[in-house]
């Protein structure tokens, strides 16, 4: 290769073809994170609310646990991320930069 040319790489979570978690699910539950509103996430990142709650719903079957708990009604409704949504998030953030770094 070239002196400019170098690898570059992409990081995401498939199981049986299909995508179980990357970039985009990562910045949709930072959003909800921050906001505590899974149609606040969705609006802050430009989506539906439906296709927001799809990713998540997915998302959690195919791994096999929650990543959000949803509380209707009253003055503390809304949606935070379970400790192990938090967990997750971390485990892939560190997997993802380990994974670049061997790339890069």
């Amino acid at each position: 290769m070239g002196e400019n040319t170098r690898a570059k790489s992409k990081v995401w979570l498939e199981k049986d073809d299909n995508v179980v978690y990357g970039d985009g699910r990562q910045a949709l539950l930072k959003a909800i994170e921050q906001t505590g509103s899974i149609r606040q996430a969705a609006s802050k990142l430009g989506m539906s609310y439906r296709a927001a709650w799809g990713k998540i719903k997915a998302t959690e079957e195919r791994l096999g646990f929650e990543l959000v708990s949803k509380k209707a009604g009253g003055t503390d409704s809304g949606t935070n991320l379970t400790e192990t949504g938090k967990e997750f998030m971390q485990r892939y953030a560190d997997f993802k930069k380990e994974s670049i770094k061997a790339v890069d």
